[in-house]
């Protein structure tokens, strides 16, 4: 019997059904891996059930006085074209007129709001924004947010019901991104140096009060 117990694990381990825990990405990581993508593969088409399962994140997001007042509008490849010529990206490098030619991103989540902007609105959308964006590393996706967009463009090329408030850009990132460290008086400006986006970031130290 032990020696089919073993033949049995054996067999499951080389099938790829070992019953020993898949090994995660800690959360650090995961956060660390979060980055800012301005360019994406477009090679790779980013799939419905992908962009419900980060989306499915949201019902379990905190939501300040619990309002929920947050929509949430799906956009794949077919209708990436009703988007595309209405954000910006990569404003502090606007002589790259970013994303470049064919690695412009080509799947969305357009964030809502039933009720009109104010702090608890803005709360809201920071937390679900980042936990989406969180998810959808998790699952091998990047992404960016959006801010800087034709917001009434938005609304009626896609027929919303409601205001636009920011945008979700994701695909599979097309580009090498790095932190660096930096002092408060430097630069916080995002910058690109032999092909690497690089992203200032100032230490824990630097942030902490006294």
């Amino acid at each position: 019997m032990a020696d089919n117990y073993l033949g049995k694990k054996m067999e499951d381990f080389l099938a790829g059904k070992s019953s020993a825990p898949k090994r995660t990405m800690s959360f650090a990581k995961l956060v660390a891996k979060n980055r800012s993508y301005r360019g994406f593969d477009n090679t790779f088409t980013v799939r419905a059930d992908q962009l419900r399962r980060i989306m499915e994140v949201v019902p379990l997001c905190p939501s300040a006085r619990n309002q929920q007042v947050l929509r949430l509008r799906a956009v794949l490849a077919d209708e990436a074209d009703k988007v595309l010529p209405h954000i910006r990206l990569g404003g502090a490098l606007r002589e790259l007129k970013l994303p470049l030619q064919g690695t412009e991103p080509r799947a969305f989540i357009v964030i809502c709001s039933t009720v009109a902007e104010d702090k608890y609105v803005n709360m809201d959308i920071g937390i679900v924004a980042q936990t989406m964006l969180l998810q959808a590393v998790e699952i091998g996706l990047n992404g960016i947010c959006i801010g800087a967009f034709d917001h009434s463009a938005i609304q009626q090329s896609l027929n919303l019901p409601y205001e636009p408030m920011l945008i979700l850009a994701l695909g599979r990132g097309a580009e090498t991104i790095r932190t660096v460290e930096i002092s408060e008086s430097d630069s916080h400006n995002y910058y690109r140096k032999d092909g690497i986006h690089y992203v200032p970031k100032l230490p824990l130290e630097a942030i902490l009060l006294k």
